[in-house]
């Protein structure tokens, strides 16, 4: 799972750039949690990963956005792409150590990432109606 995160976060082939954000913020996040950092970033990855997601669907001349389970792998993606694209929009500091915040806010289940994941759960939810159209 770290090596999809450090791919994830990987730019123009720069995996060693990479590498180093990944695991700074991975010794910045065991400062802040009392947990080991891997298991710790495996729990935050598992608390924003979304359950359901909603997706179009066309039926007759309409569009409908239909509720569906999320799998597991691309909710951990969506997890992944969520954390690293909320910790690149703060500003301010080192790369590392918005990751590391974003994690640790990710692991406590608040923040930017954990009320995305929130939304996406919301709107599922209140599209439960068209839940008929899933096939």
């Amino acid at each position: 799972m770290v090596s999809k995160f450090i791919n994830k976060i990987m730019r123009d082939g720069k995996k060693s750039i990479a590498e180093g954000i990944v695991y700074i913020s991975l010794d910045i996040l065991a400062k802040n949690v009392s947990e080991d950092p891997l298991k710790a970033f495996e729990t935050a990855i598992d608390n924003i990963a979304p359950q359901m997601e909603v997706r179009s669907r066309r039926v007759g001349g309409s569009t409908y956005q239909v509720p569906v389970e999320v799998t597991r792998d691309r909710g951990v993606g969506h997890a992944m792409n969520w954390i690293i694209s909320f910790s690149r929009s703060r500003k301010g500091r080192k790369m590392a150590e918005n990751l590391a915040q974003e994690l640790t806010d990710a692991f406590n289940n608040v923040g930017a990432s954990a009320k995305k994941r929130d939304d996406t759960h919301k709107m599922a939810e209140s599209n439960k109606a068209f839940a008929h159209f899933r096939w």
